[in-house]
């Protein structure tokens, strides 16, 4: 699985790079069907309590799958946001059992 990050208003982290991928690629072995990933970290200025935003979109056969969190850490975000799409991709792997 090819991922693909991008980082807005906020500098580049290999060791967030690297924590993000790994948490995919788990997520890639239990899901053999996804094809690739687009990751956005994002910062935001105004909310001061969290603003460390991560969004995630998912390629795969179908409607791709997107989440997103908004907490305080930024491995805090991808944690919350690796736990959504794991509740989709469960639900889409009932669908493409089914027929």
């Amino acid at each position: 699985m090819t991922v693909n990050f991008q980082y807005v208003n906020t500098d580049v982290s290999e060791t967030l790079s690297a924590f993000t991928t790994e948490k995919l690629e788990k997520l890639a072995d239990k899901f053999e069907f996804l094809i690739s990933a687009q990751v956005y970290i994002k910062h935001d200025d105004k909310d001061h309590n969290a603003g460390k935003i991560c969004n995630i979109e998912l390629s795969l056969p179908g409607p791709r799958i997107f989440a997103t969190s908004n907490k305080g850490t930024y491995e805090m975000a991808v944690n919350e946001t690796i736990s959504d799409l794991t509740r989709q991709l469960k639900k889409r792997k009932q669908t493409f059992k089914t027929h």
